[in-house]
């Protein structure tokens, strides 16, 4: 599938605190915690434990929630599909959509019991 603009404008008008809980409730069905989410969260975006809680409390849009992060620089090693779109494919002028399929790829392996070594990507040498 092709991202469009309109597409991408959408996902950036979400609010992240919207589907904060969600995840959060999916997470906890499948044995995983608020804070491995969080560690995961961190890991792609630099934000921690406070900055997460801020960013729900003002409720903020994706497009604040990405534009405001430190991307892990090894966030491309981030690949599959996600909601019908391959990752990788995702042209660079949708590069807000990438990135919250990055943060739904990563939630879903953590759901689905992935190790965390494996979550947090890293480069091979």
């Amino acid at each position: 599938m092709k991202v469009t603009a309109e597409k991408n404008e959408k996902i950036g008008k979400m609010i992240f605190a919207s589907v904060y809980s969600h995840y959060i409730n999916r997470l906890e069905k499948n044995g995983r915690t608020k804070e491995e989410f969080h560690q995961v969260i961190e890991w792609l975006t630099g934000y921690d434990d406070k900055k997460i809680q801020e960013l729900i409390d003002e409720k903020a849009t994706f497009k604040t929630f990405f534009k405001n992060a430190k991307l892990n620089p090894n966030a491309h090693l981030i690949t599959g599909v996600v909601c019908g779109y391959r990752i990788e494919e995702i042209e660079d002028e949708f590069e807000l959509y990438r990135q919250c399929r990055y943060l739904d790829k990563l939630y879903d392996e953590l759901a689905k019991g992935r190790k965390m070594e494996k979550i947090l990507r890293v480069e091979k040498k």
